[in-house]
């Protein structure tokens, strides 16, 4: 079994999920007593916050760099960014570091070539909607052109994740508010939880059309790395 390496703490919140998902997959896949071999460095997510307020992502991408490097030194022969916004580094920390970095649009891109699903709605932060790393690689390297909610309806989104689901504050008003947003949606088949503490408000069961919960599908992935 290989090591795989956790960059989380962005927010703990979903990182937890990381864990247990990764670890519950691994003992279905392997019975018994079987676990992960892993290793994490969690963020204190205020700092990182407060870079992105900054919009100093040149430190953000520094800081995530040297975290990679200590997973790397501690054994870790895979990395996880538990966080689709801060993929917006991924180059940055692919540089600073020898082992590869499973990418979270790239494991979200193949299960939705899986169900045939060609306009999916994404949602996340602000800086995951709005910025084109995210939509940009799904659309250039794979060939996926996804939609947006109105920029009214973004703010929504990301104001619930920030004000309530970072900090493990879950209502049936604010799952409401993002069904409702959904259901505003023009012309999409299906729908991409872009921020991995999605999936703490929104479930499958939820909705009428195919869910990418991006952390569950991540953490699978990784462990299909650790296990090949």
């Amino acid at each position: 079994m290989k090591t795989i390496g956790l960059l989380g703490g962005m927010s703990w919140e979903s990182s937890a999920e990381y864990y247990r998902v990764i670890n519950e997959e691994v003992r279905s896949r392997l019975g018994w007593t079987h676990s992960a071999e892993l290793v994490l460095y969690s963020f204190d997510f205020a700092r990182i916050e407060a870079m992105q307020e900054a919009d100093d992502w040149d430190l953000a991408g520094k800081t995530l760099a040297e975290a990679a490097v200590g997973l790397e030194r501690a054994g870790a022969e895979c990395l996880v960014i538990c966080t689709n916004t801060m993929h917006r580094l991924s180059a940055a920390i692919e540089q600073a570091v020898e082992i590869p970095i499973i990418h979270i649009a790239d494991t979200t891109a193949r299960a939705i070539h899986e169900t045939g699903v060609r306009r999916p709605l994404l949602l996340g932060t602000r800086y995951t909607m709005e910025a084109d790393f995210y939509a940009g690689r799904l659309r250039d390297q794979h060939s996926i052109e996804v939609t947006l909610p109105d920029p009214e309806d973004r703010g929504v989104i990301h104001d619930i994740i920030y004000a309530e689901l970072v900090r493990g504050v879950v209502s049936d008003a604010s799952r409401q508010a993002y069904l409702d947003i959904i259901g505003r949606a023009d012309g999409c088949d299906g729908v991409i939880a872009g921020c991995t503490e999605i999936e703490l408000l929104i479930s499958a069961d939820d909705l009428d059309v195919p869910y990418f919960p991006t952390a569950r599908i991540h953490a699978l992935a990784a462990v299909d790395f650790a296990l090949s």
